[in-house]
C-alpha cells in the first residue's frame, strides 16, 4: 500500500489544464478564467454625483444659507449642456455627469427649493459627493486574472469592464461507471437480495459541484464481457471513475477487465481508511480512477483524489485538501498504519473556538452519517491516542465546491 501523500502525486501527474474556449459572460459563472482581464473602458467615464441633489461651486456654498439660481436639471444617463456660474445649480440625480463649472454636490436633503431657485442650508467642500472620472478603474487596469475561479463579484466586474465574453478552461468531462449485480437505480424493480445504486448519482452530482461535466455509462453487471463494452463508452473523456470491482473478490473484475483493454495501472490500495481499494491507471487515452464499492468510501476517495485533478483541469492550482485546525470533541485511540478520515459533527465550544466531534461508529457503508457529518477529522498514520480537547485538522465539507 501506499500513502495518501504518494497517491495524489502520482495521480496529479497524469493532468494538467485542459484547454480553453470563448463563452458568453453569462455562462462563466463557476468557471476558471483562462486569459487575464483589462478594462476596456474607465468607470466611471467622467465625474458624477453620488447622490441625489444639486451641482454647485463650492464657494458659493461655502457660507449658508445661500441662495442660487437653479438653471437646470440632468438625470442619470443625461447631460446638461450648459455652465455652472457664480450663484448658480444644477439639478443633479445619482451618477448622472457633473455639470461644467461645478465641483461638488449638495444633498437635497440640506435644500429647500423652487422651480428656479434652491436655498443651500448646509455647505459642500469640494468634491464632495463627487465621484471622479476613474474612480473604480481606468481603461488598461489590470481585472480578474487567469486562473481565477470566476464569482458573481467577477462576472459584475468583468461586465463593468465591457467583456461580454470571456475565456475559460474546458469543463472536464468524466465518465461515471458502477458495477455490481447487486446494486440497480433508484425506482427500478429491486430484488431480494439487491440494493440501490447511490454511487452513480452521488458521483455525477459530485463532479457537477467541481465544475465537470459527468457522463454516466450505467451499471456494468459483473461479467468481464459486459463491463468492457460499457467502459469503452469512456472514449474521449478526460477521467473515467468507476465505483465498486476494486477489490480482491472473484467478482471484482474491474482491474482485471480493463487490463485487457489496454489498462496500465499505476497503483492500487493506498494505505487510507476508508478507502482502502482504490486504483489509478490509464486506459488508452483516459486516466481512470477506481473507487471502492462502498458509498462513503467512494465519495471520501472522491473529495480526496478526483477533487484535485478536476480542479488541475479546470486551470486551479490551489492547495488539495485545505484542512482547518479544530478542538477535539471526544477522545480517540491510537490510530493504525492507514490514514483515518472519521466523519465528524462540527460546532462551537463555550470559547467560541470550533469543535469537531467524531461519530461513534466508522462503518463505510453508513451513507447517512456521512450526509449529516460537517468534516473529515484527518488522522495520520500511527497517531497516538487524542484526548477530548486536543487540537486535530479537519476536512471541512460545508462548502459547495467540496461536492459534498
Amino acid at each position: 500500500m501506499i500513502s495518501v501523500e504518494e497517491a495524489l502525486t502520482r495521480i496529479l501527474d497524469h493532468f494538467t489544464a485542459l484547454p480553453s474556449e470563448t463563452v458568453a459572460l453569462s455562462e462563466a459563472f463557476g468557471r476558471v478564467l483562462a486569459k487575464d482581464i483589462t478594462a476596456r473602458v474607465t468607470q466611471p467615464p467622467h465625474a458624477v454625483s453620488a447622490m441625489d441633489g444639486y451641482a454647485v461651486r463650492a464657494e458659493d456654498v461655502a457660507a449658508v444659507p445661500a441662495d442660487l439660481r437653479v438653471i437646470g436639471r440632468v438625470p442619470a444617463g443625461g447631460l446638461f449642456d450648459g455652465r455652472v456660474g457664480a450663484g448658480e445649480a444644477v439639478r443633479i440625480f445619482t451618477g448622472a455627469p457633473l455639470p461644467e463649472g461645478a465641483d461638488a454636490i449638495v444633498i437635497q436633503e440640506d435644500t429647500e427649493a423652487s422651480d428656479s431657485q434652491v436655498t443651500v442650508k448646509e455647505s459642500s467642500p469640494v468634491g464632495h459627493y463627487v465621484r471622479p472620472a476613474g474612480l473604480d478603474f481606468a481603461e488598461g487596469d489590470s481585472g480578474p486574472v487567469a486562473g481565477r475561479l470566476l464569482t458573481a463579484r467577477d462576472i459584475g466586474l468583468i461586465a463593468a469592464m465591457n467583456h461580454p465574453w470571456v475565456q475559460v478552461h474546458r469543463r472536464p468531462r468524466v465518465a461515471i461507471l458502477a458495477t455490481g449485480d447487486e446494486v440497480v437505480m433508484p425506482g427500478d424493480p429491486l430484488g431480494p437480495s439487491q440494493i440501490l445504486s447511490s454511487n452513480g448519482p452521488a458521483l455525477a452530482a459530485f463532479v457537477r459541484a467541481c465544475g465537470g461535466e459527468p457522463i454516466q455509462l450505467g451499471i456494468a453487471p459483473d461479467r468481464s464481457e459486459q463491463l468492457g463494452a460499457l467502459a469503452a463508452g469512456a472514449r474521449g473523456a478526460d477521467l473515467l471513475l468507476t465505483a465498486g470491482g476494486a477489490s480482491v473478490g472473484e467478482h471484482d473484475l474491474v482491474q482485471s477487465t480493463l487490463e485487457r483493454q489496454g489498462l496500465e495501472l499505476d497503483f492500487w490500495k493506498i494505505a487510507m481508511r476508508p478507502g482502502k481499494p482504490l486504483m489509478f491507471g490509464r486506459l488508452g487515452e483516459t486516466p481512470m480512477l477506481g473507487l471502492p464499492g462502498n458509498p462513503v468510501s467512494a465519495l471520501v476517495c472522491a473529495l480526496l483524489f478526483a477533487r484535485p485533478a478536476l480542479n488541475r483541469m479546470r486551470g486551479l492550482n490551489g492547495p488539495a485538501h485545505p484542512l482547518t485546525p479544530m478542538i477535539l470533541g471526544a477522545d480517540l485511540p491510537a490510530n493504525d498504519r492507514r490514514q483515518d478520515y472519521l466523519r465528524a459533527r462540527v460546532s462551537l465550544d463555550a470559547g467560541g473556538r470550533k469543535t469537531a466531534t467524531p461519530y461513534g461508529r466508522q462503518d463505510s457503508s453508513m451513507l447517512a452519517m456521512l450526509a449529516a457529518a460537517d468534516g473529515l477529522i484527518l488522522r495520520p498514520p500511527h497517531a497516538e491516542a487524542a484526548q477530548k480537547g486536543t487540537a486535530v485538522s479537519v476536512l471541512e465539507l460545508r462548502d459547495l465546491a467540496a461536492g459534498l
